[in-house]
């Protein structure tokens, strides 16, 4: 079994060109502020912030690689890719959680640890958002427009299920492998018993309106932007 997908073409691939310019120039912008804190305060303490975005810029990377697929890409390659893009796309979004860390700190102004954090917030949520932008493209092509929506909201609130892992139970994408039975008894239990961890669904709930709202936003922008263009 194949699924045909829609290379992109002239025009989409200049606007891939440019999203990768400006995406690079940011992620530059949060290497160099914790690489200038480092050098500054002789502490590590940020550093773990360039490991998260390392992991955001996975899904982004396949998510891109299954837009530049020539031709027909065969299921059996499509599914597993999928699947392990929604297994780190919550990475992505995690890292706003990280605004947990900011604190007053000697050596070094709060005002720039807030930029630094949020620097990095800023990117994680911008590569995740333009991750599920093609994910949302590739189910749409196949499924309709109602499909695509209904796979971004899953998505979505999956991700902030799995940010509540991350942060409060600090599970990791590779627990799946490495530590499967206790992952698994922690979503189970908590499927199974909803009442008793209220606090994971009032996180999975909040960030999932939060993002889904933020993502809308996003889209609409968007074409408020070809509908601009196309009138020129």
């Amino acid at each position: 079994m194949t699924i045909s997908i829609t290379t992109y073409s002239g025009p989409q691939l200049r606007q891939r060109l440019h999203l990768l310019l400006v995406l690079g120039a940011s992620l530059a912008l949060s290497v160099v502020l914790v690489v200038f804190r480092v050098f500054l305060t002789h502490k590590i303490s940020f550093v773990f912030l360039l490991w998260n975005l390392f992991l955001a810029l996975i899904p982004f990377g396949l998510s891109t690689m299954l837009g530049l697929s020539a031709g027909r890409l065969k299921a059996r390659v499509l599914l597993p890719v999928g699947a392990m893009w929604l297994l780190f796309f919550p990475n992505a979004p995690y890292i706003l959680t990280d605004l947990f860390h900011l604190e007053p700190r000697a050596g070094v102004p709060y005002w720039y640890d807030l930029a630094l954090i949020l620097s990095c917030a800023w990117n994680g949520l911008m590569l995740g958002y333009a991750s599920l932008v093609d994910m949302q493209q590739l189910v749409t092509r196949r499924l309709g427009q109602l499909m695509g929506w209904g796979f971004a909201t899953i998505a979505l609130l999956l991700s902030s299920f799995g940010i509540y892992l991350g942060r409060y139970l600090r599970f990791n994408s590779w627990d799946i492998l490495t530590n499967p039975a206790n992952l698994w008894y922690d979503i189970v239990t908590r499927l199974l018993h909803p009442a008793s961890h209220r606090s994971t669904w009032g996180v999975t709930l909040l960030y999932g309106v939060f993002l889904l709202l933020g993502y809308a936003t996003v889209r609409l922008l968007g074409r408020l932007n070809e509908a601009a263009n196309a009138e020129e």
